[in-house]
């Protein structure tokens, strides 16, 4: 896959004369560390850049009606098809920027260790408490989860069990805070919180891979929404992304 940056450092890059403002779209499961990648292009730059959080269905939706968002980062290639169908993407700007793993966190620390297979007993383990998920039916971490589960042989036994939540963040603290004792959400997001523990990792051929593709929208109007667009892709926010357990893709 192609680089989505241009080969000059950030710093060189051509600024405008005033501030300017970016505004991203981004998958929940991104915060952690586009965060720190954007606060770092704001001291270069002196350009803000404001960022809205949410599962990829829904800012998809957002950008369809018409939201002025810049540039969109989705947690699956199905979301990003929609917004490129709708003619909002710019062209030749889509790419894939990383990918993700999927794993069964536990709010208890001694939840034992399991490999995810045909025969693991996921329902036993829950003893009647909930598996926390983002939207099985929209959300990319819950249609990813969804499809693991079925694989496996497991969706039909847990089924009723599932307490489903509006992104992955919001899935990952019903596990943080006690009131799931189990959920499945990426990888990054369980090493964003201490509060939870993987226990478990989903065989990659369970699900589809997880991918993020990124891309310029067609409301982005300045030198600085390409900046910040081509900063994606640069050494600093590989370094973030990877740090983070991003698997760097660009």
């Amino acid at each position: 896959m192609r680089r989505l940056i241009l080969a000059l450092p950030l710093a060189l890059a051509a600024l405008p004369a005033g501030a300017e403002e970016v505004v991203v779209f981004a998958a929940a499961s991104l915060k952690t560390a586009l965060d720190p990648i954007a606060a770092q292009f704001q001291t270069e730059t002196g350009n803000k850049v404001t960022i809205s959080y949410a599962g990829s269905n829904a800012l998809a939706k957002q950008i369809i009606e018409g939201a002025p968002a810049d540039v969109f980062i989705s947690a699956s290639k199905q979301w990003m098809d929609e917004v490129e169908k709708a003619g909002e993407v710019v062209a030749g700007t889509r790419g894939d920027l990383l990918g993700n793993t999927l794993v069964l966190v536990a709010h208890d620390s001694a939840a034992p260790q399991l490999e995810l297979t045909k025969d693991t007993d996921l329902a036993a383990l829950l003893a009647g408490g909930k598996l926390s998920m983002a939207l099985v039916d929209s959300v990319p971490a819950g249609q990813y989860g969804k499809e693991a589960l079925t694989a496996l042989g497991l969706w039909d036994k847990v089924q009723g069990s599932v307490a489903q939540a509006d992104n992955v963040r919001a899935a990952l603290a019903l596990v943080s805070t006690g009131e799931a004792p189990f959920g499945i959400v990426y990888a990054t997001d369980a090493a964003a919180d201490p509060a939870v523990h993987v226990v478990g990792t989903f065989p990659a051929d369970s699900h589809k891979p997880i991918t993020y593709p990124a891309a310029l929208l067609k409301t982005a109007a300045d030198p600085a929404d390409t900046a910040f667009f081509e900063a994606l892709s640069g050494d600093a926010a590989d370094k973030v992304f990877a740090d983070q357990g991003f698997a760097i893709l660009n």
